[in-house]
């Protein structure tokens, strides 16, 4: 017969998710703070590096500031750099707007859902290529005023903003439970012609009353020896930024002598530049990028790209630069950045996270962003009750639920997780932030063992897989309908997702936003749920056929939106399932979606077969696997 080879399916996500547990719950007392000994940053106690990115959320439509991040966390950044512009928020003296547009704190908490901590810059001057480097115009109803100094008027605007500003932020704090691990003080001082260390000291004081004793407090600075010596202060962390064309060992050694402990920070390393009106095009070499971050990443620097996204300067908010003459900014902040304008990924991203992948491991792009999912798997988000719900409790009468809990106890040794009450019904797939750790199923397996810190997030995926329709148990309730038991413990403090994966798929996702959230394909399938797709391409016949998942090894499969229903042939018999003609296309590509739940081949491949196969061969049945 004839077979169709599918192209290969990329894969997209995964339904196992790496936790955002480290912001979501507080588990123990929470720190970061400097290591001068070890020479790095300590967060909860623990030795630790950021990758970071800069991004501004004035510049970006709040309908889009999900996506942006999302896409900064799956490149691998751990941290984010942020801006606020005093302007965008005080345009009129005394009338402060946090709204729309302009509401950081739920920026925030975007990024803190995304998995990403935050590196914050308040000012009160930020530059950024923005309107007066964010002071707000109404400063010069003083004709004399002298800006960025300890003038009178000057220093009570901004004690009045930064009043306003601060207390704000400081429940965002990592240290109260937030995802903010350190906080700027004013923005590249030393390059400002007052060099006035009274106004740095005023600041200094406003920032530790407003934030407290134990925040972590720093400048950034060019890199030259005057810039650092009137942009740093004792008890502000000083930092340095540098591009692609500067000696990376001559600017950390210049940070260096002026921190002789403490870690590396490149806190702005530029992935391009600014355009004026009337310049070419700005354009920093991929290549360059990469190499230069590996190589501070090689030296543990920690290291933030400016910008990670430019995004546009909406409005009247572009800046200006005056050397020689004067010369405006253009409406663009597109920055040649590894996002572009527009938030669409650019051969730059994919370079840099292959570095990234390099020195920290697995990116996130690798790993489920939960948050995608989610949002479109549970648009109503997650209802969150002591003990587990069963699916006719949670009125999900059909497919998958997910369980999310956290761990209650640090787990070094393999720790049973029990259903001691065979409540599993019918499959939980088990995984420990985002690492698939096995299964329990109905009335095989009822227990498993794992490992993990306290506070880790624990994930169970629950499959229906068919209520009893025959004799005494047709009162078959599905999802956990008792407790787990975990070692000693009784996991509690649920919060349980009912998941419409058919109605999503049915809206023609993940198709519809493979470009958007998924760029590239990943290149090796992980093991535990996730969701795979790729496209048959028409050849003018819709003929009846059937699909072989050879290899695969348990899950459902959609054409064009349509739930063909579950494959499992590596527990058999049938290996094939049946798709009626009239549901592919003549003229389109057929989207094809597949929730494997155990572990996809590496090659990735399905077979359209022209006859059915409902047991199992002959050759497979004696192991022996024929290629």
């Amino acid at each position: 017969g004839i077979e169709k080879l599918l192209p290969v399916l990329k894969c997209t996500l995964s339904l196992s998710e790496q936790s955002l547990y480290y912001l979501l719950q507080v588990s123990g007392e929470r720190s970061f703070s400097i290591d001068y000994k070890h020479n790095c940053f300590l967060k909860d106690g623990k030795p630790f590096q950021y990758i970071s990115g800069s991004i501004h959320y004035s510049r970006i439509p709040r309908y889009y500031w999900r996506d942006r991040l999302v896409k900064m966390y799956m490149t691998g950044l751990n941290a984010i750099q942020v801006y606020v512009p005093w302007n965008f928020h005080e345009a009129v003296q005394g009338v402060h707007n946090f709204t729309g547009d302009r509401d950081l704190e739920h920026f925030l908490d975007l990024a803190n859902q995304t998995g990403l901590l935050v590196i914050l810059r308040p000012g009160p001057y930020i530059c950024a290529e923005w309107e007066m480097g964010g002071l707000p115009a109404w400063l010069l109803q003083k004709p004399n005023i002298i800006l960025r100094s300890a003038d009178t008027d000057y220093a009570q605007a901004v004690s009045n903003w930064l009043a306003v500003l601060l207390p704000k932020m400081k429940p965002w704090l990592y240290i109260n439970g937030g995802n903010i691990i350190s906080v700027q003080v004013e923005n590249e001082y030393g390059s400002y012609y007052a060099c006035d260390y009274n106004y740095m000291r005023h600041l200094r004081t406003l920032f530790r009353f407003f934030l407290g004793e134990d925040t972590v407090l720093f400048t950034t600075d060019g890199n030259t020896d005057k810039e650092m010596t009137c942009g740093t202060l004792e008890g502000l962390y000083a930092t340095v930024d540098f591009g692609t064309d500067t000696n990376v060992t001559e600017a950390f050694s210049r940070q260096r002598r002026f921190e002789p402990r403490g870690p590396l920070v490149n806190s702005e390393f530029y992935t391009g530049w600014l355009d004026h009106w009337g310049d070419q095009h700005a354009v920093v070499d991929a290549q360059k990028v990469s190499r230069v971050l590996g190589e501070m990443l090689t030296m543990g620097a920690n290291v933030n790209m400016y910008m990670f996204e430019g995004g546009t300067n909406f409005g009247y908010w572009n800046g200006a630069d005056h050397d020689t003459r004067f010369r405006s900014v253009v409406t663009s902040y597109d920055y040649d950045a590894p996002l572009s304008e527009a938030g669409d990924p650019t051969e730059k991203l994919l370079a840099i996270r292959d570095v990234i992948k390099k020195y920290f491991g697995t990116s996130n792009s690798t790993k489920v962003v939960c948050l995608i999912l989610l949002n479109t798997l549970s648009p109503l988000g997650p209802v969150k009750s002591q003990h587990p719900l069963t699916f006719e409790e949670m009125k999900q009468y059909y497919g998958y639920m997910l369980y999310r809990t956290t761990l209650p106890r640090d787990l070094s040794e393999p720790t049973p997780l029990i259903s001691p009450l065979n409540g599993v019904h019918d499959r939980a797939y088990v995984s420990v932030n985002g690492v698939f750790r096995g299964l329990l199923e109905r009335d095989t397996a009822l227990v498993m063992n794992i490992t993990g810190q306290q506070g880790d997030t624990v994930d169970i995926l629950v499959e229906n897989m068919g209520r009893v329709n025959f004799g005494s148990k047709i009162n078959d309730y599905k999802g956990l309908l008792s407790n787990l038991i975990l070692g000693k413990d009784v996991l509690t403090d649920w919060k349980i997702y009912p998941l419409d994966i058919d109605g999503a798929i049915a809206a023609r996702w993940p198709h519809s936003d493979s470009r958007k959230y998924f760029p590239t394909p990943q290149k090796e399938p992980l093991p535990g749920p996730a969701i795979y797709m790729g496209t048959l391409q028409p050849n003018g016949l819709a003929w009846d056929t059937f699909l072989k998942l050879y290899e695969w090894t348990k899950g459902q499969v959609w054409i064009n939106g349509v739930n063909l229903g579950r494959y499992w042939p590596a527990r058999g018999p049938q290996q094939t399932l049946y798709i009626p003609g009239p549901l592919l296309s003549t003229s389109l590509p057929n989207n094809i979606t597949v929730l494997e739940l155990e572990g996809a081949p590496a090659h990735l491949r399905v077979l359209f077969m022209d006859r059915p196969q409902l047991s199992v061969p002959v050759c497979l049945r004696s192991s022996a696997i024929l290629k």
